[in-house]
């Protein structure tokens, strides 16, 4: 588990960073997740985030792509059928989220790749039905790199029940294998940004024209929160 920014000073002053729990691809790490981001993201970028890394609970139960590229352990979210149809664990990951948002929050979005991603853009849909995350704030942001929607009914109908109106950021790689159901979740979300790249399944460097989307959406979800803390910093006072 790791930080990146935030500031106790800022939050004072009536402004922060937008905090986001960073969720990793199926069998990697939170340090891969950080190097992948750090490495590929420009820090004018990072900067603006309060970025925190973790790993997922469970240690990964066969071998990893990444295997040879990045040091181990690994981990994954839960278990799936070849299918994508039928999940183990699932349940499980999702208080072991929340307990991570109660001790390391509060957050005000998610970032995912890959199977992070496919779980960050699925929970607005079950926090709001109630089913998830129901004693956490609500999830206003979200990051979403090499996402899909969930193909089981048993989490699809619920996590997709509504379109998903929290402000969203979808990476999409011309050669990624999960093209087609990123274009599907991006069709499941009210308004959203949309970094196209020609790279296939991974974290992508930012060209000049994907830099201009990335912080059109910095800039919308950092005006939003240095509303939300001067209006904390209000009724503090107020109260005082």
């Amino acid at each position: 588990m790791g930080s990146l920014g935030g500031g106790e000073a800022g939050a004072a002053a009536g402004w922060r960073r937008p905090r986001f729990l960073c969720l990793h691809g199926f069998r990697t790490s939170a340090e891969i997740m950080r190097k992948q981001v750090l490495g590929k993201w420009p820090a004018d970028v990072t900067a603006r985030l309060d970025l925190v890394f973790a790993d997922a609970p469970f240690p990964a139960e066969g071998k990893s792509d990444v295997d040879g590229i990045f040091d181990p352990p690994y981990y994954e979210w839960f278990q799936f059928d070849k299918g994508f149809m039928e999940y183990r664990n699932f349940d499980k990951c999702l208080a072991y989220i929340e307990e991570l948002m109660i001790k390391d929050g509060p957050f005000d979005g998610l970032m995912g790749f890959s199977q992070g991603a496919i779980l960050s853009a699925a929970l607005p849909g079950l926090q709001e039905q109630g089913v998830a995350l129901t004693r956490v704030p609500k999830i206003k942001y979200m990051i979403i790199i090499g996402g899909a929607k969930f193909q089981s009914p048993t989490v699809a109908d619920k996590a997709y029940a509504n379109k998903v109106a929290c402000t969203s950021l979808h990476f999409i790689g011309d050669n990624d294998f999960l093209k087609a159901h990123g274009e599907k979740l991006i069709e499941s979300c009210v308004e959203p940004f949309v970094i196209r790249h020609p790279k296939g399944h991974t974290v992508p460097r930012l060209d000049d024209k994907s830099l201009q989307v990335m912080l059109r959406f910095l800039e919308k979800i950092g005006n939003e929160t240095s509303e939300h803390s001067s209006n904390d910093v209000d009724e503090k006072e107020v109260c005082l």
